[in-house]
């Protein structure tokens, strides 16, 4: 109750105080705080594709984690969007970040075509941040991840779009295991057919201010002695900082070289699940044991977890820990695009400091 009522009031905050604006150099690296816990990353000049003519653009997704920062991002460039999402009425914080008009909320259901139509029509560009963890009602992953973004960039195509980005995943796989997986993958795939030259992110684990890991081990932390190592914890991972996967939907709306590419973002170091776990707690100032879970007690564990309205873990989020989730080895990245990527170490002090004993005004340097 506590942790809801205070990410709640750090959501209204962060809306709030997102309004400082980036003064930058071209060729040199910058760093600016924008916003409660948001590091701008630092960007290297590689080229300088001309920056797009058109300003009518649609988000769709836009009051997501990831689609809150490409609106910013958006908004700054003096770009007019159209947002849409389930429940336009919880994202009107949106409309904060830009000018009176500068952003408009639409309620879309993704399943019906005409509104989809109406939502694209006379649109520039589109970016489609749309993603769920895992499957609740009417929320099947076939559904958002696969049938949806077919349906959208097949009209999107119709309605004379010129660029569509498509965010998905590292690991999304045709022969992965997991139901989550195949249906990025399938997704992909119908993207591609539907709107050949669509550019495709494949962000690995995304993290930020409002991110589901971080925030939810670190939650688990302060109530538990205890941190489960799911198989070990040796599974590998490369988080992305949020704000450099919305700089890389910016840049390759900027850069017609990316069309029809598919780029892997990662950050600038892998670590094992272990790893970001022992990083987790050194920020938050908590010692906690280590229990290694194996993959089958965790997919049993996971079975019953899924049952809760907000499960923490999912028989299918078992499945994708048994691979790792980092950048293919010659795959195009954020070096690619001319982003330096933003280390954890940086953004964590940033928001996890509610977790420690006493918060943020908390100097000692005794760990629980």
């Amino acid at each position: 109750m506590h942790l809801a009522l205070l990410g709640l009031i750090r959501k209204a905050y962060s809306a709030k105080s997102a309004d400082c604006t980036l003064s930058a150099t071209a060729g040199k690296a910058v760093r600016v705080f924008a916003g409660v816990g948001e590091v701008l990353p630092n960007v290297t000049q590689f080229a300088k594709p001309a920056r797009m003519k058109r300003h009518q653009i649609a988000v769709l997704g836009g009051a997501g984690f990831i689609g809150r920062y490409v609106v910013k991002r958006l908004v700054e460039r003096g770009e007019v969007l159209t947002v849409g999402g389930r429940h336009a009425a919880d994202a009107k914080f949106l409309k904060l970040k830009g000018d009176v008009g500068q952003v408009g909320l639409v309620n879309i259901a993704i399943d019906d075509e005409a509104v989809l139509a109406a939502f694209v029509a006379g649109k520039d560009a589109l970016v489609n941040c749309v993603g769920i963890l895992y499957e609740r009602g009417a929320q099947k992953f076939e559904i958002v991840h696969h049938s949806a973004p077919a349906r959208l960039a097949r009209l999107a195509r119709e309605a004379g779009v010129e660029r569509l980005v498509h965010i998905s995943a590292i690991g999304a796989d045709p022969r992965s295991p997991s139901s989550y997986a195949r249906s990025k993958a399938a997704g992909e795939q119908a993207v591609r057919d539907a709107f050949p030259t669509a550019t495709i992110l494949r962000p690995s684990i995304v993290f930020g201010p409002e991110d589901d890991f971080f925030n939810r081990f670190a939650a688990l932390a302060v109530m538990s002695p205890v941190v489960p190592l799911i198989g070990g914890g040796e599974t590998r991972f490369q988080p992305v900082y949020v704000g450099d996967v919305a700089s890389a939907a910016i840049r390759v709306l900027d850069d017609p070289a990316t069309a029809g590419r598919t780029f892997e973002l990662g950050g600038p170091q892998v670590y094992t699940f272990r790893a970001l776990m022992e990083l987790m707690l050194a920020e938050i100032k908590r010692k906690r044991r280590f229990i290694d879970l194996p993959f089958g007690l965790a997919s049993l564990q996971a079975r019953l977890l899924s049952l809760l309205p907000k499960p923490p873990l999912t028989p299918d989020q078992v499945e994708m820990l048994r691979r790792d989730n980092v950048v293919a080895s010659g795959a195009l990245d954020l070096g690619t695009l001319g982003i330096e990527p933003t280390a954890v170490e940086a953004i964590l002090p940033t928001y996890l400091d509610r977790f420690r004993k006493g918060g943020w005004y908390d100097r000692r340097r005794a760990v629980a």
